[in-house]
């Protein structure tokens, strides 16, 4: 895999962090550099170790799957994308009366938005792509992503952090569409 397409995947995976972190900067008012390199640090460490774990588990499977795994990578795509892209239309304003800083609401927080990349990580273990430098540059966009989200949640209102979503979900069915197409042609 292209070092663009894992780019365009980890943007497209950094979205709900992205989204996430926008929400945190609107309910912390005055939130500090620290507190929002806490909150982005625990984003990119659970968006880019999840791949790594989905990764393992269709690395096991491989063998059983080969035959039609390019199938199930663009259904899983496609489908992680069109979920994204429903949701941010669906979504209507949320409370934003939780505190990001705690604990237990920063790991919701954080594996929330990183489920989706446990699929990515699975789609990439069934076409052979080897998942550490994916990972560290899932980690690290969504890092950067997460820190512009939360400093400038106080300017960008929900409807741009939807269309951000819309334009992930978008990346990531064409990624996906472009997996089968290699398979089924090249």
């Amino acid at each position: 895999m292209e070092l663009v397409s894992i780019f365009l995947i980890a943007l497209g995976l950094s979205v709900d962090s992205f989204a996430a972190s926008v929400c945190s900067g609107l309910a912390i008012k005055d939130i500090r550099f620290l507190q929002a390199v806490k909150i982005a640090f625990f984003l990119a460490l659970f968006q880019g170790g999840m791949p790594v774990i989905g990764w393992f588990i269709g690395w096991e499977i491989n063998e059983l799957i080969k035959e039609f795994d390019h199938w199930i990578a663009f259904i899983l795509l496609a489908g992680l994308g069109s979920k994204m892209i429903y949701e941010s239309l669906t979504k209507h304003e949320e409370d934003n009366s939780f505190n990001p800083l705690k604990l237990t609401v920063l790991l919701g927080i954080s594996v929330a938005t990183s489920i989706d990349a446990l699929v990515v990580g699975f789609s990439m273990a069934l076409i052979d792509v080897f998942i550490w430098w994916p990972a560290v540059i899932i980690g690290i966009v969504t890092f950067i992503a997460s820190m512009l989200g939360m400093l400038l949640g106080k300017k960008i209102g929900s409807q741009t952090s939807k269309r951000f979503e819309v334009l992930g979900g978008i990346v990531l069915i064409l990624i996906g569409l472009r997996i089968l197409i290699e398979h089924l042609f090249f």
